[in-house]
């Protein structure tokens, strides 16, 4: 089974998933100011934290798999479940199989789009230097994915994510964008689910292309959306301003939608 970590005893279960070379650590900065109404069930996705590597490829369906082993042994009533990026792309696999087991859903600086065959190109020619130069792919990359209008600023909280990353096993790196390059366009999902789906984006963000997913979200009562001013990793750049914005939504519902 997957590693995971429970924080709090609130009634309301909230399972976080990370992204690509982040681990249960990553929510640090958030972790306090989320609601006291809320239990926290933390998850090292496959081959990421103290999770094993189960094969060559981690496919987003797996990876829903394996949480749904975690969700059933600790969980006895529907779940919250937020994904960031990589854990954004897993949530949506899991709602797609198991929608019976869900509260609500969170896209956390995700989106539900498949990779255009460029990105796939790009990430295929990351293969070699993941393998081979891991702590080069990380120096280089992490960085961009901060905001590039404050990164002086956020020098710390960008190193502290470094580590992170650096501390992830190479092999569970590529296996998750292997399995990342072949999770398909799941639109679908969204406008099928009945339960509460909530995004949040960035307006800096270089990973996901925000405009584009807000854009062409399906129209329904169910979805709310926001963009905040800061780049992909908002638990690290506006902690305190997501976490308000995830007790509202899950907690309250208030019919509120945002721009910040």
């Amino acid at each position: 089974m997957l590693h995971y970590q429970i924080k709090g005893s609130g009634k309301e279960d909230l399972v976080l998933l990370h992204g690509l070379m982040e681990s249960t650590e990553i929510w640090r900065e958030m972790m306090p100011h989320l609601s006291d109404e809320f239990r926290l069930i933390m998850i090292d996705l496959p081959g990421h934290g103290k999770s094993p590597v189960y094969g060559e490829i981690h496919t987003m369906n797996f990876m829903a798999e394996k949480v749904k082993e975690v969700t059933d042994e600790v969980c006895n009533s529907k779940i919250h479940l937020l994904g960031h990026s990589m854990g954004g792309y897993t949530t949506l696999a899991f709602a797609e199989r198991f929608p019976e087991a869900l509260k609500s859903i969170t896209l956390f600086f995700s989106t539900y789009f498949a990779d255009t065959e460029g990105k796939k190109e790009t990430r295929a020619k990351s293969f070699r230097i993941i393998k081979e130069e891991y702590r080069k792919y990380v120096n280089a990359g992490v960085p961009n994915l901060f905001n590039p209008f404050e990164r002086d600023v956020l020098e710390g909280k960008i190193n502290f994510s470094k580590e992170i990353a650096l501390a992830t096993n190479p092999e569970g790196a590529l296996a998750a964008v292997k399995g990342i390059m072949q999770r398909p366009d799941r639109r679908a999902v969204l406008q099928q689910l009945q339960e509460k789906i909530l995004l949040l984006t960035g307006r800096n963000d270089s990973a996901v292309d925000a405009p584009k997913t807000l854009a062409q979200l399906p129209d329904r009562q169910n979805i709310k959306a926001y963009m905040l001013d800061c780049g992909h990793n908002g638990q690290l750049e506006q902690p305190e301003i997501c976490a308000a914005i995830i007790n509202q939504e899950l907690l309250h519902n208030l019919p509120k939608k945002l721009i910040l």
